[in-house]
């Protein structure tokens, strides 16, 4: 007979002790590949499978080296989570004091960067090592509030034998990503975590708010700085003849001219000279601009389009595109639903149209529209690369697909359909 899965509903119904009683059984009995009374929840289930498959321990404490202090300052100064760290005080630290929480703020890697609370409870995460400059990752340390949510891109609460290590057992953690807003790119992790007696189910629907506060801090940040952008560069492009854009460090458009609108471009890494190769442009000449750059459009002939693709999806976190052709190489960060998208196309190579494409993302053919507005942002750095009618990547190119060591890796915070069906194929 099939058990169902605990939840956080369920949980409350018992008092504290109780709800770490019932998930302490259970947790014993699925690591030992025994039936409990109770499965663990899915997202609980699915990590502790992951952190069998990479070898975690589960009842030893492994700790990865502590980031010095230097280090640790070079992330914070790096890390556009230095600019909403007043949302997150603001939010999370006015309760979390009285609640005898900490709150914790790591990067996309799971090392903390900061941490702030209450006093006594800072103490107790000394004592596992949950400090300044640790690692957190899942792959590191197990299930828990900081590693868990970064994998799977969705706020997670991990309460007490939920756990992957035992000696983590007597705590509570709740943490949310904190993506980009323009491209989803993992920027960091916020969690809130205490003793477990001090469990709360609200508190992921808090921490979660939270976030999503944050992020659109972030959002602001951007359209003001394209805002200030877009001024120093109107007259400039007022003078041009001819295909240019006022783009951003990161390549984010302020202001176009001479040709169509587009939302981004990518640049190369670094910018090390006055002429570089932009994919969907070709050869260009940029100059500095305050906050960013002026990039042309050469008038001569784009090359052919990159006839090698090598998409990487070995890590669990960051994902990338590297085509390498006639003009040079360039790599692309992947969002987690480009990830997807690219992953499904070098797996159906003669093509997948919009509506099939649709049943693989969300198991309804019917969206299209979210379907053909996604793929219309990848041919905007992928360019001639892609073809549609159906959607694939072109005949003549060498596609790679770099898959992690285990398929059931395989984009772990993806739910697609067409992605849960690759993870089981051999």
């Amino acid at each position: 007979m099939a058990h169902s899965p605990m939840d956080m509903t369920r949980l409350t119904a018992l008092d504290a002790a109780q709800a770490a009683r019932v998930l302490d059984e259970v947790r014993n009995a699925t690591l030992a590949g025994e039936r409990a009374r109770l499965d663990p929840r899915p997202v609980i289930g699915e990590s502790w499978g992951r952190m069998l498959r990479c070898g975690v321990d589960p009842d030893h404490d492994f700790r990865a080296g502590v980031l010095g202090p230097d280090e640790v300052e070079r992330r914070r100064r790096d890390s556009p989570l230095r600019h909403i760290l007043p949302v997150l005080r603001e939010g999370l630290l006015s309760v979390a004091d009285t609640a005898h929480h900490i709150m914790v703020v790591a990067d996309p890697e799971g090392r903390v960067l900061w941490r702030e609370g209450s006093r006594p409870v800072l103490r107790k995460a000394d004592g596992f090592g949950f400090e300044i400059g640790a690692d957190w990752g899942e792959e590191v340390v197990g299930t828990n509030g900081v590693g868990t949510p970064a994998v799977v891109r969705r706020p997670v609460q991990v309460f007490a034998a939920e756990h992957f290590v035992r000696t983590h057992a007597t705590w509570t953690c709740t943490g949310a990503p904190i993506t980009d807003p323009r491209d989803g790119e993992l920027i960091g992790v916020v969690d809130l975590s205490g003793p477990w007696e001090t469990m709360h189910p609200a508190t992921l629907a808090w921490v979660d708010s939270v976030a999503k506060l944050a992020e659109a801090r972030l959002r602001e940040r951007h359209l003001t700085a394209l805002d200030r952008l877009r001024a120093v560069a109107a007259p400039v492009l007022a003078r041009i003849t001819g295909r240019a854009l006022a783009v951003d460090k990161d390549g984010w458009t302020a202001a176009i001219t001479g040709m169509p609108y587009v939302d981004r471009l990518a640049l190369p890494r670094t910018i090390g000279a006055d002429r570089i190769w932009v994919p969907s442009l070709g050869l260009c000449s940029v100059e500095p601009l305050p906050g960013g750059w002026l990039v042309r459009a050469s008038d001569k002939p784009v090359p052919r389009a990159a006839t090698r693709i090598a998409l990487d999806l070995t890590r669990s976190r960051r994902w990338s595109v590297t085509v390498t052709g006639g003009a040079g190489t360039w790599t692309h960060e992947l969002s987690p639903r480009h990830a997807e998208l690219l992953c499904l196309l070098a797996l159906h190579r003669t093509g997948r149209s919009a509506a099939a494409l649709a049943d693989d993302m969300f198991g309804d053919p019917a969206r299209t529209v979210t379907v053909r507005a996604e793929m219309s942002r990848v041919r905007r750095y992928l360019g001639g690369a892609l073809e549609h009618r159906p959607y694939r990547f072109c005949e003549d190119a060498e596609v790679e697909l770099l898959l992690p060591d285990n398929r059931l890796n395989l984009l772990p915070h993806s739910t697609a359909p067409g992605i849960l069906r690759a993870r089981k194929t051999a």
